[in-house]
């Protein structure tokens, strides 16, 4: 079997463990990174536009894949459709609840709305036409299925790490105690969860509160939280190493989101033993058991974050319990080996693997 993986390039440090499983149980795989066969420019260059799809079909006709695994939708889609070739989506995200709020924001005027009409069309034809969807949370399977019920849907918790590849660092840079944040700003119906750190601060002056992150609402929020003085935004870390100082600097490790497909931030918090506080929202849930690897929050609930916070500042011993819980649960659930194998469980039960086979 020949399974080509087309995925984004933040992700390729992730996608090569998944490859690496795939390949020890007999799977031939090829990972490439969708944005060097795609014209980036909004001018249509056609020498160039030609050469990227010379470059795919080349790629196609020698590697041969038996069907095309979609970290992300991208236009590339188009030509696997084209030739026929079966194609499994990893789910990661709500493309509906984000689109919307793209639609609300993003793309407030005639020319972008064109752009979004088109990429709505792309998405929904790459659903329809999949052989196989693969949601990577329970509340995503959920979503997908209301919209597509007649596919072929398969839970698969495809969001692996690997654990030897976050180690905690010994780097001393952040005023402690110290709560951490990392999330994009790009996304209005996620980042507008943000404006709740205002009452936090407000409340809690000795506790410093670091948000790592950028995006189109940075303005938006950070310009109302830099006026505390207990408030630091870092701008962008460099993935991933940038991020593992971070996350095993802090003492706390906070996500305030009102939309999450999974929530991979939580995870890499859990794996470098950070306590973690995060909103009751999307597939989070299904990472954080309540009181036991974390803690949840409903939305705007700031009085009970700080009470959060509270508790595990003054209790080292609780800290170390749940952290300990989590670690083991991340390891149990979430590691490439036990996604590679599953994957392929999910492969050898549907009919179009089958078929391909025979």
């Amino acid at each position: 079997m020949r399974i080509l993986i087309v995925g984004n390039k933040n992700r390729f440090i992730h996608l090569k463990d998944f490859m690496i499983e795939l390949e020890k149980l007999g799977i031939t795989c090829k990972l490439i990174f969708d944005l060097d066969f795609i014209e980036k420019t909004t001018s249509v260059n056609f020498r160039s536009l030609v050469n990227k799809k010379t470059q795919i079909n080349k790629l196609l006709e020698n590697f041969k894949p038996d069907m095309i695994l979609l970290d992300r939708i991208t236009k590339l889609n188009k030509i696997f459709l084209k030739k026929k070739i079966p194609t499994i989506i990893l789910l990661r995200g709500n493309y509906w609840e984000e689109a919307e709020w793209a639609k609300k924001t993003i793309y407030n005027s005639p020319i972008k709305r064109i752009s979004y009409q088109k990429n709505v069309k792309l998405v929904d034809s790459s659903f329809k036409e999949s052989a196989l969807i693969l949601p990577i949370s329970k509340y995503l399977e959920k979503e997908v299925r209301k919209r597509y019920p007649e596919k072929n849907i398969e839970l698969l918790y495809a969001d692996g790490r690997n654990p030897t590849k976050w180690n905690i660092s010994q780097n001393k840079k952040l005023i402690h105690p110290s709560v951490g944040l990392l999330q994009g700003l790009n996304i209005w119906g996620k980042t507008r969860e943000l404006t709740t750190l205002e009452n936090i601060l407000r409340e809690m002056p000795k506790v410093t509160f670091y948000l790592a992150g950028d995006g189109i609402y940075k303005n938006e929020i950070i310009s109302n939280l830099n006026k505390f003085d207990n408030f630091v935004w870092l701008g962008n870390l460099k993935y991933p190493y940038e991020v593992s100082d971070f996350l095993s600097e802090i003492d706390i490790f906070l996500l305030l989101s009102g939309l999450e497909g999974f929530g991979q931030s939580v995870l890499e918090a859990m794996l470098m033993k950070r306590p973690v506080i995060a909103t009751n929202v999307g597939g989070i849930p299904e990472i954080v058991n309540d009181q036991k690897t974390g803690f949840l929050v409903n939305l705007n609930d700031h009085e009970k974050i700080i009470e959060y916070i509270e508790k595990l500042l003054n209790n080292p011993s609780l800290i170390e319990e749940i952290t300990d819980n989590a670690l083991e649960n991340v390891k149990a659930k979430f590691s490439w080996e036990i996604i590679a194998k599953n994957f392929l469980q999910i492969l050898e039960k549907n009919s179009f693997f089958k078929m391909m086979k025979d």
